[in-house]
């Protein structure tokens, strides 16, 4: 694993719009996908296919995905969450390959956010990866919801979210996702728990998506970075949350990842100035839109030039 880069992996089009009540136009989304492309950003989740009575921002999903597909931009990895048998069915007859499948490891957040048990959402899991038979093409990966907390059960011990992992392994996910979806982990956890995966796991792909809801988004990407996990997940603006999980509001930012590895040398591979362009358009056509990006509020630090003359005091003697 290459320790001097890591992938910052762009959830906007779905995770930070899913909480938007108003309906975001199908060619404004496009438009945020030809902006985040240019920017350098190359693996983004742009929709999801659930139930357009559960999340009505998505009922443009399989026209969105189907558009996108047409765009064809070089290296870019193109793919949308699925709760289910048929969310995967839908999104693979829209042309879409790479599914991120989502479950909890909490047995009150996964009734809430999928409505259905865990032990269901594993044989789901199962039958969509059947599908590959008809599919040889799709890429499948598992995302863990809650993993460092739930709303309703509280803190969750790692094992519970080992003993997940085992069972996606034997059933032969290489591709596995750690969630922090309301934003309760901070970085000894993160740290306890990314060790623990990547120990265990070696030969499976890690990503982690962390919110910033108590303002430790940053710092648990840090760790996670340390503890061996090179995919994080962000959204630009920090926009987004769980619209099935009380207090899940916001991402951590894209920007200020970005600008936090590419300032300690570690390659993103993304134009911060091409970035801002991205919440540049969104504000435009979106005037109510707020963000919570760091960078957005106070900007890239910009030395003024060294100093010739003093000052006048700011305060009297």
């Amino acid at each position: 694993m290459d320790e001097s880069s890591v992938t910052i992996r762009e959830v906007m089009l779905r995770d930070g719009l899913q909480n938007i009540r108003q309906f975001i136009p199908t060619e404004v989304k496009i438009e945020l996908f030809r902006l985040i492309v240019a920017s350098g950003l190359k693996d983004i989740e742009i929709t999801s296919f659930v139930s357009p009575g559960a999340v009505p921002q998505f009922r443009d999903a399989p026209q969105l995905a189907q558009a996108i597909l047409k765009e064809n931009p070089e290296g870019a990895k193109i793919s949308a969450l699925i709760p289910n048998l048929k969310g995967a069915q839908n999104a693979l007859k829209s042309g879409v390959r790479r599914l991120s499948f989502v479950m909890s490891v909490s047995e009150s957040h996964n009734f809430n956010n999928v409505r259905r048990t865990t032990a269901e959402s594993v044989e789901a899991l199962k039958k969509i990866q059947d599908l590959k038979k008809d599919y040889p093409d799709m890429i499948l990966k598992v995302g863990m919801a809650v993993v460092f907390g739930c709303p309703f059960e509280g803190k969750i011990r790692p094992q519970v979210t080992l003993r997940f992992i085992r069972q996606f392994y034997h059933l032969g996910c290489r591709n596995i996702s750690l969630a922090d979806t309301v934003g309760f982990g901070n970085p000894k956890e993160v740290r306890e728990v990314s060790r623990l995966c990547v120990n265990e796991f070696p030969d499976v792909t890690f990503g982690i998506h962390l919110h910033n809801t108590r303002g430790l988004g940053l710092a648990n990407a840090f760790t996670a970075y340390e503890s061996g996990i090179h995919i994080l997940d962000g959204s630009i603006g920090g926009l987004g949350g769980c619209p099935f999980a009380p207090g899940a509001s916001g991402n951590t930012s894209t920007e200020d990842l970005v600008f936090m590895f590419e300032d300690m040398g570690v390659r993103t591979g993304v134009n911060m100035d091409a970035l801002l362009k991205v919440s540049r358009y969104f504000k435009s056509v979106k005037r109510d839109v707020c963000f919570t990006s760091s960078i957005l509020e106070a900007g890239i630090p910009i030395p003024r030039g060294t100093l010739t003359t003093p000052s006048p005091p700011l305060l009297g003697p």
